[in-house]
């Protein structure tokens, strides 16, 4: 690689999910980690020692944000110190959780140095989430936790499944009610994972969306986002619906080029669909980047981030042609309608991630938060819901 490809290989920063571990303490009905369905049956958790060791391997790669994931991450013994270290190796670590442990342990993550907290919502009514989830009282462990992180001016973000739990018009005054800044959409997955992560169900209904309930329930996202900030671009959810569709794609994924999947084998894979992975992190050096213009799957992390990048990615290529006397090239790389659509999207998200950095400034500069509980209680009263529903017999309490 020469050095001007080097330079623009760099300048749009990368991004690796790492699930830490295949165990989990919820029984949600989309996911094949859930515990009481007897999937996961080899424990596993990555070792710290190792993550320590891959961290500068990513970091050469161009990785500057990472998410830690499960399973659910929050079980991991050393989630602290894994935060920690990613932390003092100058990538930004984020955390998605189903939140039940939140309150014993977003101090020591904001401590650890976590910027951004994820949390999965199943529905608009906190009822039906907690039944999904298999954890009642989830609801006012999610309200303090968010009301913890938000003192010392984390992020807090709901990741919401796409199913049949769902009602969009009624979703934003749930995720007010709870305390979070903003929300991002994931898609529904049935078919089996070509990776090790279990984030799929063949058998579940809630998630058995055809072409027609998929693209409606992405229309939904679009109410949502002109009620609540929503992380989705609207060019990626255009994106989404042409693939439901069976129409023509625009935006390549950035999967085993700036997207990475890192398991607790310490395995890397250009995306968590792909049926091999790349090999072990520790080969990441030598393994060529992955730009075969993929578009076979509705992996939100990734399709979401492939939309952002490609302006990016389109001007770096421009770049690289130009130096090399391919003016025709240069040209033709630029002056596409997918280029302008990426800079559009990012023209229009970037007034929402101002404001939710303006907000986590002031609340790390000591401004007072908002007990989420009262919130909590008329969110709920909104959706109908007087009390909760018993819990279902086999409920996990960690």
């Amino acid at each position: 690689m020469g050095k001007l490809d080097e330079v623009v290989r760099r300048l749009i920063p990368g991004v690796c999910d790492v699930s830490v571990t295949n165990v989990c303490n919820a029984t949600c009905d989309f996911c094949c980690y859930a515990y009481d369905k007897g999937i996961v049956r080899d424990r596993r958790w990555i070792d710290r020692a190792a993550f320590a060791r891959a961290l500068p391997i990513l970091y050469r790669r161009g990785i500057r944000y990472l998410t830690f994931q499960g399973g659910e991450p929050l079980l991991h013994p050393a989630i602290q110190e894994l935060v920690a270290d990613a932390a003092g190796a100058a990538i930004k670590p984020a955390l998605i959780t189903n939140g039940w442990l939140l309150p014993q342990k977003v101090e020591h993550l904001a401590e650890a140095g976590l910027g951004t907290l994820l949390v999965s919502i199943d529905s608009h009514s906190m009822a039906a989430h907690e039944r999904n989830r298999g954890l009642r009282g989830l609801g006012e462990r999610i309200a303090e936790g968010l009301a913890a992180a938000h003192r010392p001016g984390i992020t807090a973000i709901a990741v919401v499944t796409v199913n049949r739990l769902v009602d969009y018009d009624a979703l934003p005054e749930l995720l007010r009610g709870l305390g979070f800044d903003a929300a991002t959409f994931s898609y529904p997955r049935r078919e089996p994972l070509g990776s090790s992560s279990l984030v799929y169900s063949q058998d579940s209904e809630l998630v058995n969306l055809d072409a027609r309930e998929l693209v409606d329930a992405l229309e939904g996202i679009k109410r949502v986002k002109r009620r609540f900030p929503v992380k989705n671009p609207l060019a990626s959810i255009a994106e989404m619906q042409r693939h439901a569709r069976g129409e023509e794609e625009i935006f390549p994924c950035v999967g085993g080029y700036k997207y990475f999947y890192l398991d607790w084998n310490l395995d890397i894979w250009r995306c968590e669909v792909w049926p091999t992975p790349l090999g072990s992190v520790f080969d990441l050096d030598r393994i060529p980047d992955q730009r075969d213009r993929c578009t076979a799957c509705t992996m939100t992390c990734y399709r979401d981030t492939s939309t952002m990048m490609h302006a990016g990615i389109a001007i770096g290529d421009a770049a690289t042609a130009l130096a090399a006397g391919r003016v025709g090239e240069a040209g033709s790389l630029l002056f596409r309608r997918s280029v302008a659509q990426s800079l559009g999207a990012i023209a229009r998200e970037a007034a929402v991630i101002a404001r939710l950095a303006r907000r986590r400034t002031s609340r790390a500069a000591g401004t007072t938060v908002v007990d989420a509980s009262p919130r909590l209680a008329m969110a709920k009263h909104a959706a109908g819901e007087t009390a909760l529903p018993p819990p279902p017999p086999d409920s996990a309490d960690p």
